[in-house]
């Protein structure tokens, strides 16, 4: 699947310095290429599950993925993921 700007992703890895985990959901807000040529990063806004922001984040295009008619949400609490 193609990534879409202004989408859902989610993450397919975890961020503990952002108190993140891989199926966390975020929205894709830009895409920004690598300043050596390396991978290619996508800048996330995460929010909590009432819609604050919480996080602006920038992880490689690797770090996410499109959201499948297949899976299903949950919620949990932040501090879980330290």
């Amino acid at each position: 699947m193609t990534l879409e700007l202004y989408k859902e992703v989610a993450l397919t890895l975890d961020l503990p310095q952002h108190q993140l985990r891989a199926g966390d959901i975020a929205t894709l807000i830009d895409f920004v290429p690598h300043p050596t040529g390396g991978e290619d990063g996508c800048v996330l806004e995460v929010f909590n599950a009432v819609g604050e922001s919480i996080a602006v984040i920038i992880v490689p295009v690797s770090a996410v993925e499109a959201l499948r008619a297949d899976e299903i949400l949950s919620v949990r609490s932040l501090a879980q993921a330290s």
